[in-house]
């Protein structure tokens, strides 16, 4: 076995330093459907002009959807190495020296000279967050990543249209390798035709329920339908969140669907921010230590649960002995329920 055939799961795409910035003194109010996903959206606001007195901030490195998945993998056991770009800047070193620390192997990490790092600026007010995102254009290039037992790929750059083609012709010729796919804000725009080969080549789709309506083109009412339609595009296994109110998830190979409740929360959440990477990497890892889909089902709340107790996407990510007690120890009807569509 060489070294790059050594991982059962290596992570794809951007990573970032999120400034996490508690504010207090900012007012919230319901405005109409601005995306057309038949929500209504809230909009925070300041008063433009004046000087907006802030409780705290906290910088995390080394964060992002596909980071925080290869952040996941590891602690719960798994031999987990990231696919993705820096600058060979500060922040840069800062992301490589935490994912290192953290278990997660960097060889695939590219650091480019006379390029900056991403850095993202997350506004927190209560429990929600808004984000000022930049994406550095970096000119991403697939590593000879030989064969591990799954990818998972998540949120990269505007133009990259021909890296997801080199993805998608990767696993083309790697039927072996296992696709985990969590389309990021321009994946998602970049629509479902664009995409094709790699919902077709897809073992485990995620989004939420906004997203996965975006990606559809659907008005689609009852989000226990959206699981299945995904399907349709190729993905064996699409697990639909639905917030705080739980998940939905379609087995192609079973033709069941399943709801999926939250696990109860200790106390009120601090931060919403990655919680649903935790529960789509969760899921991810547990399929891919070979369990049902119902268990894996039951992981992935777990550590969303844990994860929104604290401010940061990976600081409550669980090691398995601890998220294995909390299964131990959940609710009677915290089960995955088949349910009929």
């Amino acid at each position: 076995m060489s070294t790059n055939e050594q991982y059962d799961f290596i992570a794809i795409g951007d990573t970032v330093t999120d400034a996490f910035i508690s504010i207090k003194q900012a007012s919230v109010y319901a405005e109409h459907d601005q995306d057309g996903d038949g929500t209504v959206d809230q909009e925070l606001c300041f008063i433009n002009g004046a000087k907006i007195p802030y409780e705290s901030v906290t910088i995390i490195p080394a964060v992002g959807n596909a980071a925080n998945a290869a952040v996941a993998a590891a602690r719960l056991g798994l031999r987990s190495a990231f696919v993705s770009d820096v600058g060979e800047d500060d922040h840069g070193k800062e992301i490589l020296a935490t994912l290192v620390k953290q278990g997660v192997d960097t060889r695939f990490v590219r650091a480019h000279a006379g390029m900056q790092s991403n850095y993202h600026y997350v506004l927190m007010h209560n429990a929600e967050r808004t984000i000022l995102i930049k994406h550095e254009r970096y000119p991403y290039k697939l590593a000879d990543v030989g064969s591990p037992k799954w990818l998972y790929f998540s949120s990269v750059g505007e133009d990259s249209l021909a890296y997801h083609e080199e993805i998608a012709a990767y696993l083309a010729s790697h039927p072996d390798v296992k696709l985990a796919f969590q389309p990021g804000t321009f994946q998602i725009k970049m629509g479902k035709d664009a995409l094709k080969e790699l919902y077709a080549r897809t073992e485990a789709f995620f989004s939420n329920v906004e997203e996965a309506r975006i990606i559809l083109k659907t008005n689609e009412p009852k989000p226990e339908n959206l699981p299945k339609m995904m399907s349709a595009l190729g993905p064996k296994i699409s697990v639909i969140t639905d917030g705080p109110k739980g998940a939905y998830a379609y087995d192609d190979y079973s033709g069941k669907t399943y709801f999926m409740p939250p696990y109860p929360d200790p106390k009120p959440p601090v931060s919403r921010t990655g919680a649903g990477d935790a529960c789509s990497s969760t899921i991810t890892v547990a399929l891919a230590l070979g369990l049902p889909l119902t268990t894996a089902l039951q992981w992935g709340p777990i550590n969303s649960m844990n994860v929104v107790q604290h401010v940061g996407a990976q600081t409550g990510l669980l090691p398995r002995v601890e998220l294995e007690k909390y299964l131990a120890e959940r609710p009677e009807n915290y089960i995955a329920q088949e349910i009929a569509v």
